[in-house]
This record gives C-alpha cells, structure tokens and sequence, in this order.
C-alpha cells in the first residue's frame, strides 16, 4: 500500500488542525503522511495547544510544524475539516471529512484535553478505516 496524503484542516491552522497534524504523524505515519493548512494563518501555533502536546504526548509541535496555507501542502486523498464553526475551508481530496469538533482557543485546560482526546480517537477510527479499505482493494 502506497501512503496516503492526509490534511487536517481548519481556517487558521493553529491549534487542531495542527494538534490532529501531530497526532497524525504518530499514529499514521507508516500509511499516511500528515499536513495541517488554513485559508489564513496565526503567526505560532497555539501556545496552550503546544504546552499540553509536550505535557500529554511529549510531542513538541513546534519543532516540526508551523501554520501553513493549503497551497504549501501537496494534493490530498483524505481532507478532514476540523469543524470551524464558520465556512470551513474545502480542499478538494478523494474523501472529505468534518470531525466537528470546537476550537477550544482561549478556553481552559480541561476544554483543550478534551478536543485531545477527540482528535486521539478519531485518529485511531481513521487509522482502521484506511487499513479496512486497503484490504477490502488487496482482495
């Protein structure tokens, strides 16, 4: 199985587009490679996104991310939107998806952990979708 181009994206690719990036990188790496854009960027990447990374995963996002543009990221097969509560962006891929989930920017720590954990789990769905689907076309 070739890897699949994955972006996680979200207007400001900040905090989690650029967490599920991270995440992404960890549990998908040897099928997926993972990139997070926005329509605009925020100069940094969260700092409490950052602080709790470290904290939780021992993941230090700013040594290997940054906010990005989509036209930084090459072509996708997977697109999953963060869920903006605004337009979101629409970048054309194979499969589009929208985990829904609320920015917890300029909320406190137990806010931030939970869209963490989301983002975990929604990974880990992800991660067996891709491998049942590249059975499913092995056989």
């Amino acid at each position: 199985m070739h890897n699949i181009n994955v972006a996680f994206v979200c207007v400001h690719n900040s905090c989690r587009s650029q967490i599920a990036e991270a995440l992404g990188k960890r549990y998908l790496s040897d099928i997926c490679d993972c990139y997070s854009a926005g329509t605009e960027t925020k100069p940094r990447i969260n700092q409490d996104a950052v602080r709790l990374m470290k904290q939780v995963y021992g993941i230090n996002m700013e040594q290997t991310q940054r906010p990005k543009f989509f036209s930084e990221i090459p072509e996708t097969d997977i697109v999953v939107s963060m869920g903006c509560n605004v337009t979101c962006p629409y970048v054309p891929g194979k499969r589009n998806l929208n985990w829904g989930l609320d920015d917890p920017t300029g909320q406190g720590d137990a806010v931030f952990l939970d869209v963490i954990r989301k983002i975990d789990r929604n990974l880990l769905e992800l991660r067996e979708e891709i491998l049942t689907m590249a059975r499913l076309q092995e056989n």
